[in-house]
C-alpha cells in the first residue's frame, strides 16, 4: 500500500491520549506459592490500585485479594515486597491503613497488626515457626526520626510484632536458610544509598527465633549487595558490584567466589523491597537476568563450569524474576510487547503467557516504532566513560511517510530517578510520538543504571551537569547524523527528570522547547520534602557544598531560561509542590518566554486520572505544534501559552 506523504509530526495516529491514558497494567511483583504463580497488578484504570492475581482453578487470571484493598507498602516511601503466599494463605500490606492482613482463600481479610504509625513490607514466611520476618517502619515520633527495624509477626496475628534485628538506619531482604536455622539480610546507614553502599549480613537463629552468631559477609564502602538468598543445599548467594558490575557471589568455606565472572549488570538498584533477578533452578543451576547496555536477557549459570547461556524468552527488559519447581515465574516486555507475567518451563523451553498488561491492536501494531540502541560522544566524558547511551525510535506510520529530504522533530525523554534506566518494554507514550511523525530518543544518561558501577556512580556530585550534557550531546548528535531536524528539537521529562530538562533548557542552548510533568526546578525545597529513605540524596547527586544547589536550580537563574516551556502539575503534590512551577510560570511569563501551566485538581506527584494522563500528553502535543510550527493532525483542546 503507498503511503500518504505529510509533513513529519502531522501524520493521523492509531495511537489515541485515550490508549496512553488508559496505560498498560504494570507488575509490581511476582511470587510461587508451591507451584501456582501470583504477581501484582498496579491499574490505572482503577485510579493505580494494586490487586494481587493468580492463575485460578479454571485456568485464567483471577484476583486474589478483593475490592476495597490496595496492595501497596509504603516503607521508604516507595515500597515493594508488600505481599507474601504460603499454603494459599495470602499475607499483604493494604496501602489506606498500612496494616497487615492475612487472607485464607474463601474468606475475608484479617487484620494481623494493630492500627498505628507503623509500615510494613517484604514480607518472608517463616512456616516453622508460624510467623512472617519482614521490615518494619515506625513513624510515632518524626520529629525525632522515623526508624527501621526488622521483626517478626505471628501469623495468627494475636500476639504483638517483635523486633529481632535494630540498629541500622534502612534494612531488607530479610531472607531464611532452607532448613530455617539461618537468617540473612541488608542493612544500610545515612548518608549512604543502597545502590552505592549496603552491608550483608547472616546469622543463626536460637531457640526463640532471634538471631545470634550476627556476622557480616560483605558490604561496605564502595560496596552494593543485592539480593541475598540461599542454594537448595544452604549455601549464601547474593549479588555483589565488588567487580564493577553486578555479579552473582557464593560464600563456600568461608570464601567469596564470583559463580560467573561477567561484564554485565545481574542487578539493579534496589529502590523497591522485594526486588529479583535470579533464583535457583536446581543445586549448582541458576536462572538469572543480566543486562548488557541497557537490554536484558534470561540465561542460565552453571556454577560449576562458570558460564552463561541464554535462553529463548522473547523480552529484552526482565523485572521480577522467581524460579520453583522446574518453572520461572517472571515480569518481561519488548518493544512490541507491554510488560507481561510468563511462566518459562525449563524443561520443554514453553512459555505461558499468563497475563498481559495491555491489548494492542492490529493498526497499533503496524505503527510500532522499535528501539535502536545508540551510543554518541559527550562533553566531559571520561576516557573511562567517553560515550552516553539512549534508545532512538525512528518516525513510522504504516500509512505515512515525511516528504523527501525533510528530517522529524525529536522529543528527547529523560527518565525519573537518576539511578534508573530507560526500559525498551513497549510504551505507547513513546509510540503517540513516532506514530505522528517524531523522532523520539530515550536517554541511559551517565548515572543509569545497566552500564557498570563506574557509568552509574559517574553521575555523584554532577548532578545537573553530566546528565544534561548527555541529554544535549544526544540531541546533538542526531543532528549531526542527519536523523533530526536541528530546529524542532523538544527536551520532555517527569519528576527527577524534568529538573534535567528545566536544567538543560536554563543552563545550555540546545533545545527549542521544553515540557516538565511535576518536574523540579528548586532541588533546595524538593530536598527539604524528602523521605528518610531519600533525604541524604542530594549529598549524592550535589555534593555537600550548598553553593552547588544555588548554581544548579533553575528557579534561581530563569533570567538565563529563554527556551519556550509547558508546566504540567498536581495541585495536591507534596513531593514536589505546585509552587516549584508556578513562580517559574510567572517569572517566564514576565520575560514575554512563550509559557504554558497546566495544573491538575485531585492530582498528586504523578498522574493517576486517566483524565488528567491524556490532557497532559495532548497538551504537550499542542504546545510543541505552537511552539515549533508543527500543524497537527489532532483535534485537541487548546491551552493557553503566555509570554
Amino acid at each position: 500500500m503507498t503511503k500518504k506523504v505529510a509533513a513529519y509530526g502531522s501524520w493521523s495516529s492509531p495511537v489515541s491520549a485515550e490508549q496512553v491514558a488508559a496505560g498498560a497494567v504494570r507488575v509490581g511483583g511476582v511470587a510461587f506459592d508451591g507451584h501456582d504463580p501470583y504477581w501484582i497488578e498496579a491499574r490505572p484504570a482503577e485510579g493505580g490500585r494494586h490487586v494481587v492475581a493468580r492463575v485460578g482453578d479454571h485456568g485464567w487470571p483471577e484476583d486474589a485479594t478483593p475490592p476495597g484493598f490496595d496492595v501497596r507498602s509504603r516503607v521508604h516511601g516507595r515500597g515493594g515486597g508488600a505481599f507474601a503466599v504460603h499454603n494459599k494463605t495470602v499475607y499483604f500490606c493494604n496501602d489506606d491503613d498500612q496494616r497487615l492482613y492475612r487472607l485464607v482463600r474463601g474468606r475475608e481479610p484479617e487484620p494481623m497488626t494493630p492500627a498505628g504509625p507503623f509500615r510494613y513490607a517484604d514480607l518472608t514466611v517463616d512456616a516453622g515457626r508460624r510467623r512472617l520476618l519482614c521490615v518494619r517502619e515506625d513513624h510515632s515520633d518524626e520529629a525525632a526520626g522515623v526508624t527501621n527495624t526488622l521483626v517478626a509477626i505471628a501469623l495468627d496475628g494475636k500476639q504483638p510484632p517483635v523486633a529481632i534485628v535494630s540498629g541500622h538506619d534502612f534494612f531488607s531482604t530479610p531472607r531464611l536458610s532452607p532448613d530455617g536455622t539461618r537468617l540473612c539480610w541488608l542493612a544500610w546507614d545515612h548518608p549512604h544509598l543502597p545502590f552505592e553502599h549496603t552491608m550483608l549480613f547472616q546469622a543463626k537463629l536460637d531457640d526463640a527465633g532471634l538471631p545470634t552468631d550476627i556476622e557480616q559477609i560483605a558490604g561496605g564502602e564502595p560496596e552494593a549487595v543485592f539480593q541475598p538468598s540461599w542454594s537448595p543445599d544452604g549455601v549464601l548467594t547474593f549479588v555483589t558490584d565488588r567487580s564493577g558490575w553486578w555479579n552473582i557471589y557464593q560464600r563456600r568455606d568461608g570464601e567469596l567466589c564470583n559463580v560467573c565472572p561477567l561484564e554485565a549488570e545481574l542487578g539493579q538498584p534496589h529502590w523497591w523491597f522485594d526486588m529479583s533477578t535470579y533464583g535457583f533452578a536446581a543445586e549448582g543451576r541458576i536462572v538469572a537476568a543480566r543486562c548488557d547496555a541497557g537490554r536484558w536477557k534470561l540465561g542460565t549459570i552453571d556454577i560449576a563450569a562458570k558460564r552463561f547461556e541464554p535462553l529463548a524468552v522473547p523480552y529484552d527488559t526482565l523485572g521480577h524474576v522467581k524460579v520453583a519447581e522446574g518453572r520461572v515465574l517472571l515480569a518481561g516486555g519488548c518493544a512490541t510487547e507491554p510488560e507481561s507475567v510468563a511462566l518459562l518451563d525449563l524443561a520443554t523451553g514453553g512459555i505461558e503467557v499468563v497475563f498481559r498488561g495491555a491489548k494492542i491492536g492490529a493498526d497499533t501494531k503496524a505503527s510500532l516504532s522499535e528501539p535502536e540502541a545508540i551510543a554518541f560522544p559527550t562533553s566531559g566524558g571520561s576516557e573511562a566513560q567517553p560515550v552516553a547511551h539512549a534508545f532512538y525510535y525512528a518516525p513510522l506510520n504504516k500509512d505515512f511517510a515525511g516528504p523527501e529530504g525533510a528530517k522529524p522533530p525529536l522529543v528527547v525523554l529523560c527518565h525519573g530517578r537518576p539511578t534508573a534506566a530507560a526500559r525498551t518494554t513497549l510504551d505507547l507514550r513513546i509510540q503517540y510520538w513516532t506514530s505522528r511523525g517524531f523522532a523520539v530518543a530515550d536517554v541511559n544518561y551517565r548515572g543509569s543504571t545497566g552500564y557498570g558501577r563506574d557509568y552509574r556512580h559517574a553521575l555523584r556530585g554532577e548532578r545537573g551537569v553530566v546528565d544534561v550534557d548527555d541529554c544535549c550531546a544526544c540531541a546533538e548528535h542526531l543532528v549531526r547524523e542527519g536523523r533530526v531536524d536541528g530546529r524542532r528539537l523538544a527536551f520532555s521529562g517527569a519528576g527527577a527528570g524534568a529538573y534535567t530538562v528545566l536544567a538543560a533548557l536554563t543552563f545550555r542552548n540546545v533545545f527549542k522547547a521544553g515540557a516538565s510533568h511535576y518536574g523540579v526546578s528548586d532541588p533546595v525545597g524538593a530536598i527539604a520534602q524528602a523521605h528518610k529513605f531519600e533525604s541524604r540524596y542530594d549529598q549524592y547527586l550535589f555534593g555537600t557544598e550548598p553553593t552547588t544547589l544555588r548554581a544548579r536550580s533553575p528557579i534561581l537563574h530563569v533570567d538565563k531560561l529563554s527556551c519556550p516551556v509547558v508546566f504540567f502539575h498536581g495541585k495536591e503534590d507534596k513531593v514536589v509542590p505546585p509552587y516549584q512551577a508556578e513562580m517559574m510560570v510567572k517569572m517566564l511569563k514576565r520575560k514575554k518566554v512563550p509559557t504554558a501551566y497546566v495544573p491538575f485538581e485531585r492530582e498528586q506527584h504523578g498522574f493517576r486520572r486517566a483524565a488528567s494522563v491524556k490532557r497532559a500528553i495532548e497538551g504537550e502535543l499542542y504546545f510543541y505544534g505552537a511552539v515549533l510550527g508543527i500543524e497537527l493532525a489532532d483535534k485537541i483542546e487548546p491551552i493557553e501559552i503566555g509570554g
